[in-house]
């Protein structure tokens, strides 16, 4: 599959491997780890005094937010971040339970998983439309059936990866194995670049020979 840069301009173009883009680099690990490992690590440190780890988790995802407007990323990606965040220290918080801040990602990943398989039945497949605008295509690719067929096959990738993030984590919680649940962001962020892997490999096994790839979706008047 063809990779070259795309021919549109403007500033919602970004040239880089599209695996590179979604897994974020050095940022992206520092982005996704951070706040869980500091959670757990506050909570130890302090002789399980839960106060701090919230105020921890919550300080970190404030400075995380920062650097993201700082970097000038979308505000979508500064709230999501701060906003998942608060919404599992406060949860911990209001359980008055550390584990509180991990079973409301476990509900969190099951919504998630359910939100990608309803994208892919309404012909909107979520990774199309988290891709696509990233490389410049915008919604395009939905006049091409066969980056619509790739997006769909890639999009239930995710959502099986978000079952599977839920099924780690809920027997740890059930044990109370809060010290492993703080080691989960690791493993987490190698499942993520391995799911990335695969759904690059998954679309170029899918596009036909001679498709000029993402950045090049063949439009078509068949398209919906």
């Amino acid at each position: 599959m063809s990779e070259e840069r795309p021919q549109e301009s403007g500033d919602n173009v970004d040239v880089r491997h599209p695996l590179n883009v979604l897994l974020g680099g050095p940022w992206g690990a520092v982005e996704s780890m951070a706040p869980t490992v500091l959670f757990v690590l506050a909570y130890f440190a302090s002789g399980s005094n839960l106060t701090v780890a919230v105020v921890v988790a919550l300080g970190v995802a404030v400075v995380l937010a920062g650097i993201k407007i700082a970097r000038r990323e979308k505000p979508i990606r500064v709230l999501s971040g701060l906003v998942g965040v608060a919404i599992a220290a406060l949860f911990a918080a209001y359980q008055d339970d550390p584990l509180g801040f991990f079973q409301i990602r476990v509900l969190a990943n099951i919504l998630s998983a359910l939100v990608f398989a309803g994208s892919i039945l309404i012909k909107r497949p979520l990774m199309g439309v988290i891709i696509g605008p990233v490389m410049g295509t915008g919604m395009r690719w939905r006049q091409d059936p066969d980056l619509l067929k790739a997006y769909s096959r890639v999009t239930w990738l995710w959502a099986i990866l978000s079952l599977v993030r839920a099924a780690i984590q809920v027997p740890l919680i059930q044990a109370g194995q809060l010290a492993w649940l703080g080691a989960t962001p690791f493993l987490f962020y190698g499942l993520v670049a391995l799911t990335i892997a695969a759904s690059w490999w998954v679309i170029k096994k899918t596009l036909p020979p001679g498709h000029p790839g993402i950045r090049h979706p063949q439009v078509t008047t068949a398209g919906t």
